[in-house]
């Protein structure tokens, strides 16, 4: 394989981690690791480094839209961030001291719950109980523009989500993933938060969490500027369309491609891992 083409095959790739990315709130990397160990054979250390800067990227372009059209929370993705941040920087210490196995096999058992507790249907329609205290005095609850109309929503277990906000963060630094499968998860299932603002509101604060972690895969030279470079302008393209897409689409479909997407994907990478398969 040329050096132009193999460029071009991760361009095209990144492009399709880029638009899944933005429509499940996952960021790409759990598309793109998987992808460049499996398709590509490479190194999953330089996957990882190229993984974050996908996902800064993605975040950053996707992010303003979703803002300008009021599905991403502001107040939630900030309070939250913050615990993902502190876990992001321990888990980037600790990638260096735990074997490439260990890594893709934690990984692979991540998606594959993360797609077991997505599948279990939550419908979106708002609770007749009250939010709790802590969303109701920062302000957290919030509304949205969904298929039929301007819909409010309440915010739940606020301490409960931020403490698995801290364990993906975690995840974050040592997978080298946006762990948006984990942040997700928690807005939607501890929080019941509906899934269009858990995914949108996951997708602004992953960039913060791979930026946290994305400077100790810089310094220890897992971030290969000739790989990164087409895999960051491939999710850019595919990102910046995929905003658009996700305005319109229904939560019932989003939720359905997410639990797909990463159900296989956490197969792979289970299966490389342990039996050197695929």
């Amino acid at each position: 394989m040329t050096t132009i083409v193999f460029v071009l095959l991760i361009f095209a790739v990144s492009v399709a981690a880029g638009l899944l990315g933005v429509l499940t709130g996952l960021g790409g990397g759990v598309v793109l690791i998987p992808a460049l160990v499996l398709l590509f054979h490479v190194d999953i250390h330089f996957a990882m480094g190229a993984s974050l800067i996908a996902v800064i990227t993605n975040s950053s372009a996707a992010a303003p839209t979703f803002m300008a059209k009021g599905l991403s929370n502001l107040r939630i993705g900030l309070f939250l961030e913050t615990a993902a941040a502190v876990g992001a920087i321990v888990g980037a210490i600790l990638v260096a001291f735990v074997p490439t196995s260990y890594i893709g096999t934690l990984l692979g058992v991540v998606l594959l719950y993360s797609a077991y507790l997505s599948s279990r249907q939550r419908d979106d329609l708002p609770s007749d109980k009250p939010s709790d205290p802590l969303a109701v005095r920062l302000q957290m609850e919030g509304e949205y523009p969904g298929v039929d109309g301007i819909r409010e929503y309440r915010v739940y277990n606020v301490l409960t989500g931020t403490g698995l906000l801290g364990v993906a963060g975690l995840l974050s630094g040592l997978l080298g993933i946006g762990s948006g499968a984990v942040k997700v998860l928690a807005m939607d299932r501890i929080m019941r938060l509906p899934y269009k603002i858990s995914t949108t509101t996951s997708n602004f604060i992953i960039g913060i969490t791979a930026a946290a972690s994305a400077g100790v895969y810089f310094s220890r030279g897992y971030i290969d500027p000739g790989l990164t470079m087409p895999v960051m302008l491939g999710v850019l393209a595919g990102s910046t369309f995929g905003a658009r897409v996700l305005i319109r689409a229904r939560s019932r479909v989003l939720r359905i491609i997410f639990v797909i997407v990463i159900a296989a994907l956490g197969i792979q990478m289970v299966l490389k891992s342990l039996f050197g398969l695929f």
